[in-house]
């Protein structure tokens, strides 16, 4: 996953249904001598809204939990969509405009106390490592330069096949992905975690040899392939928001038609457009575990 000098400004055209980081706050300098608890969270997508039902297909949200013990305050750290899960995964198709508009923005939401019930209810809180206040002011500088660099949300792990071992042609980016990150740059600052078993959702594509097809000027620009252009918006449509039973059913039928019985999918990953040759079992979700990290030879550093 590509990292990017500055972090753009977002259009107004995106719009979220719910507000990103609505009670966020800067993170505070800890004093050096502070001992502070490490929580790992993890509740079902949607939780607040669905309560357990995407906890069934095992579809978690994960984030971290810090207390310190000198001020007895908690805190979460999270990484989520700016503009909710459907737009990072799929563009608009907006009138007057050739390329597919995508509102694909992820970042990290830092805020005061740990909703504990929310966690707790449905999902995991639990102690994973304790670390000082110099570690957790590191951790801030880093988690500043990751939130600037690693802006794009990215839904889909795309892999050869089922085997644990087949090649990965591309990683997802979502909020998993940031707590791992963030768990490996506390093991590199000194980080003991306690030996438990963690499992992260990955939504994952099977494909053969993605083939690289060019980026937005070059496929919809003046010089563009037309036909090209046309196929990925004719790929793209059947996934907008839908108004009527009917239509999506309509849609759901050229979604399938695309991906199973032709074997087409069209990925849009760091700003460039790659065809996947599609292939069977085509979407899988796991929960699979990742252990947590030991200290590395080599630190991540900033």
């Amino acid at each position: 996953h590509r990292r990017f000098d500055y972090r753009p400004k977002t259009d107004p055209y995106c719009q979220a249904r719910y507000t990103f980081c609505p009670t966020g706050s800067a993170i505070p300098v800890m004093k050096e001598e502070d001992v502070i608890e490490v929580y790992r969270l993890q509740a079902p997508v949607w939780e607040f809204k669905y309560g357990d039902l995407l906890g069934h297909l095992k579809i978690m949200h994960d984030a971290v939990g810090f207390k310190s013990s000198l001020t007895g305050k908690n805190y979460t750290m999270e990484w989520y969509e700016l503009f909710q899960l459907g737009n990072c995964t799929f563009p608009h198709l907006r009138p007057g405009m050739d390329a597919p508009f995508w509102c694909n923005q992820g970042a990290a939401c830092f805020y005061e106390g740990i909703d504990d019930a929310h966690w707790k209810a449905n999902g995991t809180l639990v102690l994973v490592t304790t670390i000082s206040g110099t570690m957790f002011n590191e951790m801030a500088q880093w988690v500043k330069y990751d939130n600037e660099t690693g802006i794009y949300y990215e839904t889909w792990r795309v892999q050869a096949s089922p085997d644990k071992k087949s090649t990965v042609w591309f990683d997802s980016y979502e909020c998993s992905k940031f707590i791992l990150r963030t768990y490996q740059k506390l093991a590199d600052l000194g980080a003991v975690f306690k030996k438990i078993q963690t499992n992260y959702t990955s939504i994952i594509l099977f494909s053969g040899e993605p083939i690289y097809l060019g980026n937005e000027t070059s496929i919809f620009g003046p010089q563009g392939n037309k036909t090209l252009a046309a196929a990925i918006r004719d790929f793209y449509n059947p996934f907008k928001p839908h108004h009527s039973v009917r239509e999506f059913f309509v849609d759901l039928f050229k979604i399938i038609d695309h991906v199973i019985l032709n074997h087409q999918f069209y990925l849009f990953y760091n700003l460039e457009y790659w065809f996947l040759p599609m292939k069977s079992p085509y979407l899988k979700i796991i929960y699979e575990e990742v252990p947590l990290p030991v200290r590395s030879k080599a630190s991540f550093g900033v």
